[in-house]
């Protein structure tokens, strides 16, 4: 699922909370809205989460190379 998923469950449990006031028997329409709210929050987290790991930044061009194999140690 990606933003746009997280995004439309927002604003889906947004609507069934606070815009809707029909009553179904047996369902409670605000808590289902403020479950879809809390997925997507919580969906919306996890992929911005992952998404700043993935995203690495390349040495600047100037930076030094160290070669770790190529250490050598003197006594």
């Amino acid at each position: 699922m990606g933003i746009g998923g997280c995004i439309g469950l927002l604003a889906v449990g947004a609507i069934l909370t606070f815009a809707v006031d029909w009553h179904m028997a047996g369902i409670n329409v605000d808590l289902v809205g403020i479950i879809m709210m809390i997925v997507g929050i919580i969906g919306l987290a996890t992929y911005v989460s992952i998404l700043k790991r993935r995203r690495t930044q390349p040495p600047s061009p100037g930076a030094p190379v160290v070669d770790v194999e190529d250490t050598r140690y003197y006594k």
